[in-house]
């Protein structure tokens, strides 16, 4: 699991090192589940999920929200994509602070944004394309 001090890195490099406040929670598979069921309402657990703040306050640094990371299901992503923890990690770090800044992948012209943003700042952190094999 990489140090605290890595997880900011990526984070920040996702919103342009604005400042923000953020908390990225690392769970196990039986609170990543519990975790999706009651505010997802999906099945099982999941690789990241985020939870945008509603506060709206001038304060610094500006509260962004939640990012809870399944390190269980990102272990196994990584593995049957043939891929790093620490790099699948990342981009699930930079995947969810994007969720707090408003990018989502519901649709696919939306995704395409969101996607051509991830691996900017992944290419920036020095990692590759999250998306080609």
């Amino acid at each position: 699991i990489p140090t605290a001090d890595r997880l900011e890195h990526w984070a920040r490099a996702a919103v342009d090192d604005v400042d923000a406040s953020v908390c990225i929670r690392l769970v196990d598979r039986p609170e990543g589940t519990e975790l999706n069921q009651t505010y997802r309402a999906g099945e099982g657990a999941t690789n990241v999920l985020s939870f945008a703040t509603d506060i709206d306050i001038d304060i610094d640094p500006k509260p962004l929200g939640d990012v809870v990371i399944c390190c269980d299901v990102v272990r196994v992503e990584a593995d049957e994509q043939g891929k790093a923890f620490e790099q699948h990690l990342a981009h699930m770090v930079v995947h969810g602070m994007l969720h707090l800044c408003g990018y989502d992948h519901i649709k696919d012209d939306e995704a395409q944004v969101m996607e051509a943003r991830e691996r900017v700042v992944l290419s920036r952190l020095g990692y590759p394309d999250p998306y080609t094999g």
